[in-house]
């Protein structure tokens, strides 16, 4: 069906043209290993071809190739996932090696606009459906437990570590897991930092599926060829009707929530 669109767009013309894998691909490679396979594409965060270290370049760069992604008609499904044994094996020094209470505002609020599009772009540029293969530990799952599925490792932990941590729950985890598990909850992880295992994760609905990490991507893509074989249209529209809660909680509360972050961190 994007061909035949294609061939509508070279016809009529007057058409803009959309991004291809063989341009986005090699441009986000610092942060992403990008590959396609009939329709199924891919996206594995790394840091130097190992698990992804969190920077605000990996931030800044998920906003990016997320539109790219979604914006490319030969996309059907997506998969996020990282690599290794972890999710994200940490933080980057070198991001934030200097207080946000010593950044420029130009660069705060840089900082701020690529915290918003981290979840935004996925809300509201991305049109197909999606699915999330934690393979194991590690923080920001925000973006995963969004995804229309979500999958994990039997060794996955979930927290929101900023309350304990001296921040201000606001960058969208807190937000995600309101969402999921309801006020009441939410506010006592936000308060407590505990971590939530795999197995707690499902009863409480947080994932869909637990598997041991070798099987995740494998059956993160047993489901997306699933999907592929609808029709086009119905899985794109179903899809929309899945995400518009997200949609809604996004607008109503993301910016401000993270403005608050924001704010204390720059005391």
């Amino acid at each position: 069906m994007a061909d035949t669109l294609n061939d509508r767009d070279q016809r009529l013309g007057g058409f803009v043209d959309r991004p291809s894998l063989d341009q986005y691909a090699p441009r986000y490679g610092e942060h992403f290993d990008i590959r396609r396979d009939a329709g199924i594409v891919e996206v594995r965060m790394h840091t130097g071809g190992g698990p992804a270290m969190f920077s605000r370049g990996l931030l800044n760069a998920w906003g990016h190739v997320l539109r790219d992604v979604g914006a490319d008609r030969d996309n059907e499904v997506l998969i996020i996932t990282g690599t290794g044994r972890q999710w994200i094996a940490g933080f980057d020094p070198r991001s934030f090696s200097e207080p946000p209470s010593q950044w420029p505002s130009d660069v705060l609020y840089e900082q701020y606009s690529d915290g918003m599009k981290l979840l935004e772009s996925l809300a509201f540029e991305v049109d197909i459906p999606t699915i999330a293969a934690v393979n194991g530990p590690g923080p920001r799952l925000e973006l995963a437990l969004m995804c229309d599925i979500t999958l994990c490792a039997d060794d996955t932990l979930i927290a929101d570590g900023n309350f304990t941590a001296g921040s201000v729950p606001g960058d969208g985890m807190h937000l995600v897991l309101q969402e999921l598990l309801g006020t009441k909850r939410a506010a006592y992880l936000a308060y407590t930092g505990q971590k939530i295992d795999a197995a707690t994760a499902l009863r409480w609905g947080l994932v869909n599926e637990i598997l041991p990490a070798e099987h995740v991507m494998n059956r993160a893509r047993q489901i997306a060829t699933a999907i592929t074989a609808t029709p086009r249209t119905s899985r794109r529209l179903t899809h929309a009707v899945i995400r518009r809660p997200w949609q809604r909680s996004i607008v109503e509360d993301l910016r401000a929530g993270y403005a608050h972050q924001l704010l204390a961190a720059s005391r």
